[in-house]
């Protein structure tokens, strides 16, 4: 026997003609089960209804910011000035900061801040926290109240709560995980501008408002006091000597009328008599002289304060009706549609080919 000979198949050539001539062939075995598609387009109508129906709407509350900070120049007047008094405003200059740059984006993201308005109060009731109602809008406090393990003690979050205890803490890692993943979103729309866009998305309109705000709130208190933290305290502890000083002054101004005043009454036999007014004058001296160096270091520091406090303007807050994410109902049904005919045509084309 001879044996058969190993070869390949070559592909066929391309044809537009054959091309076109396979779909319009295609087109008319779909065409001959139109009733089938017709079923189909029906049922996938009514599943694109039901979907519009029986799916909740969210909202999106859209706060655009621009972070402004204290322009910064080495080597400045104020810088020399008070550094003759040995206050080191320079130590505050710098282009770092935890809100400068895209540093922003992590901040706002940080469990750190979302703890904080997790924990206050909410927009929807002001006797409930935040986490409270954000988790009856997705119905997982009813569920976690009804587990054995946690119960509804534990699936409850005082407002301002400092210390949580291991489920409600756990449970409120849960939602943080559910907001950052899904709801909160920090972006840059240009790279080449210094505005910054926050989105949060929740099921309750005044719920994805309210966090929205109290976010940025919360985000610009604490970045404002990291950026000033070491100037306050410098200009709290000036002020407190500067009040001392002010206190031992007055005293002494007391102190030396008074001793002006017996020196006229004292017997010119006693030639020592005069020393105590010239201490008392000479020490009323030395504290007016340092009293003055500490107010003028005060003040100071107050402007070096007033310099480095950044402002993070708003521009764009969000406003009732927030953004719905809803698809309309048209929409459903026509999707609905479409997607159930081609799910079919492919079924109904490619049986047909096996067979």
């Amino acid at each position: 026997m001879r044996e058969k000979e190993n070869y390949i198949k070559e592909d066929p050539a391309f044809s537009l003609r054959g091309m076109l001539a396979g779909w319009w062939s295609s087109l008319g075995f779909l065409l001959k089960h139109w009733k089938q598609l017709l079923v189909a387009a029906i049922a996938g109508g009514l599943l694109g209804l039901g979907y519009f129906w029986f799916v909740e709407p969210s909202y999106t509350a859209r706060l655009t910011f621009v972070v402004e900070e204290a322009k910064q120049s080495g080597g400045g007047v104020l810088s020399a000035l008070a550094g003759q008094f040995g206050v080191d405003i320079g130590g505050m200059s710098g282009t770092s900061g935890v809100l400068a740059g895209d540093n922003v984006q992590e901040l706002l993201k940080s469990r750190f801040l979302l703890k904080k308005v997790l924990l206050s109060k909410s927009p929807l009731d002001s006797s409930h926290s935040v986490a409270e109602d954000y988790a009856n809008a997705y119905g997982w406090q009813a569920k976690w109240s009804k587990k054995s393990g946690i119960g509804p003690q534990n699936a409850s979050f005082p407002i301002g709560a400092k210390t949580l205890n291991r489920v409600q803490d756990s449970l409120l890692q849960v939602i943080m995980k559910e907001m950052l993943e899904k709801e909160l979103m920090v972006s840059k729309p240009d790279k080449k501008l210094g505005f910054f866009e926050l989105n949060v998305t929740n099921k309750q309109e005044l719920l994805s408002q309210g966090i929205c705000l109290q976010l940025i709130k919360e985000a610009t208190a604490f970045y404002i006091d990291t950026k000033t933290r070491r100037l306050k305290i410098n200009v709290e502890r000036l002020q407190r000597k500067s009040d001392s000083l002010e206190y031992l002054l007055n005293r002494k101004t007391v102190t030396t009328l008074s001793a002006n005043r017996d020196l006229l009454n004292l017997n010119p036999a006693f030639t020592t008599a005069g020393a105590d007014v010239e201490i008392s004058n000479r020490d009323k001296v030395i504290l007016s002289t340092i009293y003055a160096e500490v107010v003028k270091n005060l003040e100071i520091s107050k402007t070096a304060l007033i310099q480095e406090t950044p402002t993070v303007q708003l521009v764009d807050q969000p406003e009732l009706p927030l953004k719905k994410n809803k698809m309309d109902w048209w929409m459903a049904i026509g999707l609905g549609m479409i997607l159930t005919v081609v799910i079919l045509g492919c079924y109904l084309l490619v049986s047909t080919k096996k067979v």
